[in-house]
């Protein structure tokens, strides 16, 4: 099909709720996209962080279809291996004690959510139900999620959303004066990703942690974009020395297939039971053979390491190119502000150029698969300072 068959069978067909580049993909290996035409692009997106081991990675590949000609799917009233295999590894190389396997970062975060109000509930009652969220966050789009995150720009018309949140500012006065005694928990993302790629501070961080489990306020932390070794740990939260009670991912986990995960501590490993929430594709054996293989790269230290070696490498290289004015984030997960072009006019041009990048807010945003070659780095870099150079 040629690109304007594929764009018309697109507006005939679908919801039009993206705004798409001008680019149909069709193939791609390592960090290379290629689309209808045959055109290369060096992909600094990895499909908005999933694609954490590039595409068509041949240990991913090779697990999941290997799984696809065993078993594609089973209900979740049996026992499967290749979830239990996953929920051992995750919770081994984490340090937390039960997990839920959900589609989306949206449903994890869902989950999260119930465990955090049946803990309370169960424990103090039904009224101890508010959630704290931060302002500028974003955990899905779904009626729930929307209304936990703090951005009004998603409310929009999707009114009334589910009640029981509110938002504080990222520092500790705000946070006090958003918590009452009918508070069951705050959540947070160590990295506000479409927020602007905004790291909170290591301080408040600590200090948060340091007040929800003095008031045995549940600290739910939203890893769906930082984890899966995107900021140069396994999770992010590692890199804060903190211990959330309740972790969510998505995204990288499944390395190109949906996937969600909740986990939680020992002391609310039980508090979701029988019949109390459930997924018909949750834990599905493809999609936890996926994960198994992603994990088996990006859980190994040295692998670690050279990621956050990369986002250096990156972060030095974005921070030193003419035009753009700083650069912000973590690992591989970061954002460039431009002096004189907006970002969605750059990015634009980056994909006439054959260079994929994102946007968040004013930011340029950075999320290039976790096993990126320092070439095709540099490959990127170059389209991008060319762009912004013929754009000034």
């Amino acid at each position: 099909m040629t690109f304007e068959e594929i764009q018309e069978q697109d507006r005939k067909y679908l919801m039009q709720t993206y705004g798409r580049f001008p680019v149909a993909l069709v193939s791609g290996h390592g960090a290379t996209a290629v689309d209808c035409n045959g055109k290369e692009y060096i992909d600094f997106t990895s499909g908005i962080g999933v694609n954490s081991l590039g595409y068509c990675d041949e240990r991913w590949t090779q697990a999941v279809a290997k799984q696809a000609a065993t078993l594609q799917h089973t209900s979740n009233l049996y026992y499967q291996p290749m979830q239990t295999k996953l929920a051992e590894k995750l919770c081994t190389l984490t340090g937390f004690s039960k997990v839920f396997f959900g589609n989306s970062g949206a449903e994890a975060n869902e989950c999260a959510v119930k465990v955090a109000r049946k803990y309370a509930a169960d424990k103090y009652g039904k009224n101890r139900c508010w959630i704290v969220t931060l302002q500028n966050s974003f955990h899905g789009r779904t009626l729930t999620t929307l209304a936990a995150t703090g951005q009004d720009s998603f409310h929009e018309k999707f009114t009334p959303l589910t009640e029981g949140f509110s938002y504080a500012g990222t520092n500790m006065d705000s946070v006090k004066e958003n918590v009452t005694k009918d508070t069951c928990a705050v959540m947070i993302e160590l990295v506000q990703g479409e927020g602007g790629v905004l790291p909170l501070q290591a301080g408040f961080v600590k200090e948060l942690s340091a007040f929800c489990a003095e008031r045995d306020i549940l600290l739910l932390v939203d890893e769906v974009q930082t984890g899966v070794g995107r900021t140069g740990k396994l999770y992010c939260f590692q890199n804060y020395g903190i211990m959330p009670d309740i972790l969510t991912s998505a995204k990288g986990l499944g390395g190109g297939l949906p996937i969600g995960a909740c986990l939680c501590g020992e002391r609310l490993g039980t508090v979701m039971d029988a019949g109390s929430h459930g997924s018909t594709f949750g834990g599905n054996p493809v999609v936890c053979a996926g994960a198994l293989a992603v994990l088996d790269v990006v859980g190994n230290e040295d692998f670690l390491q050279e990621v956050g070696k990369k986002g250096a490498y990156l972060t030095q290289k974005l921070s030193a190119m003419e035009g753009i004015e700083l650069v912000r984030g973590m690992g591989m997960m970061l954002g460039a502000k431009l002096k004189n072009k907006t970002a969605k006019e750059i990015a634009q041009k980056c994909a006439e150029n054959g260079l994929l990048v994102l946007t968040a807010k004013e930011m340029l945003r950075f999320l290039p698969p976790l096993t990126i070659m320092v070439e095709d780095i540099d490959k990127g870099l170059a389209i991008l300072e060319k762009t912004i150079q013929e754009n000034s």
